[in-house]
């Protein structure tokens, strides 16, 4: 490296494998990060989404790549992680009443707290994670105000912050329509074919009936663009 250049910026990445945080990810590298992926195994109802994270890193082109085991299912409380029913065929009208049943307890403090610890290793000084507000208004860990507090404890509850080095989370999706996060990803040459974004797989097809899946569906519709993962259900 020439004595005057400066190191790469690097920044975490949560992937899941799903649809937004692989168009983050695409996003973040974009921005000039020297991308370091953390993708949480919490014994998920859909674990297929753990293996597509795998192919998305791998169609980035990014070196760095962890996935974490964290057993989420011991604590219940989530269609996702327990015995719940994911709800289908819900109308737009009855997905935006209430926090829904596949909201998992914390899960977002969980992982961006792991996604904090993996930064101050490896010297990163931004987190990216996928968080939408529009489509996930019922979702309280996906808000602009719940972000900006966990800055806050980062700051002032770990090693690197009271040190000085600021932890800045960025989420590039949060105000951003389903068919605008698409447009984004096509734009950047995410590889949106390979994503699951199904909360409740038939095998390895996505339900087609889901929230997840009819949020996705309609964004492909609005965007004018086919869907490329294959549905059980059309």
């Amino acid at each position: 490296m020439p004595h005057d250049a400066t190191p790469q910026r690097r920044a975490v990445v949560l992937l899941s494998g799903g649809l937004d945080s692989t168009v983050t990810a695409a996003v973040a590298k974009q921005e000039g990060y020297d991308l370091f992926l953390l993708t949480i195994a919490y014994r998920q109802r859909h674990a297929i989404e753990v293996e597509r994270a795998k192919q998305v890193a791998a169609a980035l082109c990014v070196s760095h790549h962890i996935v974490v085991d964290v057993d989420l299912r011991a604590l219940g409380g989530s269609a996702l992680t327990g015995d719940l029913a994911v709800p289908k065929d819900r109308q737009d009208q009855d997905r935006t009443q209430g926090i829904p049943v596949t909201y998992v307890p914390a899960r977002n403090l969980i992982f961006l707290s792991l996604a904090a610890a993996h930064a101050e290793v490896v010297g990163a000084s931004a987190i990216y994670f996928g968080a939408n507000v529009l489509d996930y208004s019922g979702y309280p860990d996906c808000r602009p105000e719940f972000i900006r507090a966990f800055e806050q404890v980062v700051a002032v509850g770990t090693k690197s912050g009271v040190e000085g080095s600021r932890l800045e989370v960025c989420a590039p999706l949060l105000t951003l329509s389903k068919s605008e996060i698409i447009q984004l990803g096509l734009r950047l040459q995410a590889p949106l074919k390979l994503t699951h974004s199904c909360y409740d797989p038939i095998g390895s097809l996505a339900c087609g009936r889901c929230d997840s899946c009819l949020i996705r569906r309609q964004g492909f519709a609005s965007a004018g663009v086919e869907d490329p993962v294959a549905y059980a259900v059309r």
